[in-house]
């Protein structure tokens, strides 16, 4: 059988950072994922999508991801029964994330100042509070020195 999930989105509140009895990490946190349709003279629609992630993938996510950061999980499906307070069976579906990304770089982030809203949620990296705030790390590519170097947008004379 196979159950693969793949999913792009913003995360809808700060992740959970949780231990348990065994002491292992475990993390919870909530995707926005817009659907890749619209119907005629219609907003795509968004899903919200609980994502769980344990040891060091939990770590990862509570040291470098907050409320309103795009991330690409890659992980299975779950279903989850469980009773509520007054005996009725509840079912949750989850997202049990084997590996979490960074959906954008730290420029695009800065670009876009974390502009995000739909469907009534707003939220995004720069309306937290400056003492609830993690550093980001810097993946972006040193300017000087580097073996690296831009490639223009001119073509010059390719041949094809």
């Amino acid at each position: 059988m196979l159950n693969k999930a793949i999913l792009m989105g913003r995360l809808t509140r700060d992740p959970e950072l949780r231990y348990t009895q065994n002491n292992t990490p475990v993390v919870t946190f909530s995707l926005a994922v817009e659907r890749n349709f619209a119907g005629k003279g219609q907003e795509r629609q968004t899903d919200f999508i609980d994502i769980v992630a344990w040891r060091r993938t939990a770590e990862f996510v509570s040291q470098w991801f907050t409320k309103g950061m795009m991330a690409v999980v890659v992980g299975s499906i779950q279903s989850r029964r469980w009773q509520d307070k007054n005996g009725n069976n509840r079912t949750s579906i989850e997202v049990i994330a084997d590996e979490v990304m960074f959906g954008e770089s730290k420029r695009s982030r800065e670009a876009n100042n974390m502009g995000y809203q739909d469907n009534g949620y707003q939220g995004g990296y720069s309306d937290l509070p400056q003492s609830n705030s993690r550093p980001v790390p810097n993946f972006d590519l040193p300017t000087g020195g580097s073996d690296f170097s831009e490639i223009s947008d001119d073509d010059g004379e390719v041949p094809f």
